[in-house]
C-alpha cells in the first residue's frame, strides 16, 4: 500500500463519503454541494488516498497570519493507526509554521485528544476565553 499526500481539494463525491464516514453530517446535514462550499473557503487542504481512493484529509481556515484552525482532520477506520492522521496534520502544522501563523488551534473529536497531544496539542486551559454557540437555548 503506497499512500499518496496531496494539496488538493478533493472531487466532491469522494470527500462526501469521508465525511459521512464520521457520522458528523447526521448532525449537520449538509448537501455535497454544501460541503464543496466550504472546501473552497479553506486556506489549505490535505488528502490522503489509496490508489484513487481518498482516505483521509485535513483543512486550515486562516486569515494567513494570526489565527488557523484546523477542521475535518478525518481517515477511515480501516486506515487509522497507520500514521495517515500523523502526516496529514504534520502537513498543515508544517503549513502554519512556514507562514509564521502564531495560533493553531482545532477542535477534537471525542476519543482523539491524546492523538493531538503528542503532536503538540494542549487543551485550553478554564481561564482561557472560547465557547460555543449552541442552538435552541432559551435568551
Amino acid at each position: 500500500m503506497t499512500i499518496v499526500y496531496k494539496e488538493d481539494i478533493p472531487e466532491i463525491g469522494k470527500y462526501f463519503s469521508l465525511f459521512e464516514s464520521t457520522g458528523w453530517n447526521e448532525e449537520y446535514k449538509l448537501t455535497k454541494e454544501e460541503l464543496n462550499n466550504t472546501l473552497m473557503k479553506s486556506y489549505y487542504c490535505v488528502s490522503a488516498y489509496d490508489a484513487e481512493r481518498l482516505i483521509g484529509f485535513g483543512r486550515i481556515m486562516s486569515d494567513g497570519i494570526l489565527h488557523a484552525m484546523i477542521y475535518e482532520m478525518i481517515v477511515y477506520q480501516d486506515y487509522q493507526g497507520r500514521g495517515i492522521g500523523r502526516e496529514i496534520l504534520n502537513r498543515l502544522l508544517n503549513k502554519c509554521f512556514e507562514n509564521n501563523i502564531r495560533d493553531i488551534q482545532l477542535f477534537c473529536a471525542k476519543g482523539k485528544r491524546q492523538f493531538y497531544e503528542m503532536s503538540g496539542f494542549a487543551a485550553r486551559p478554564d481561564e482561557k476565553p472560547g465557547m460555543e454557540y449552541v442552538k435552541n437555548q432559551s435568551l
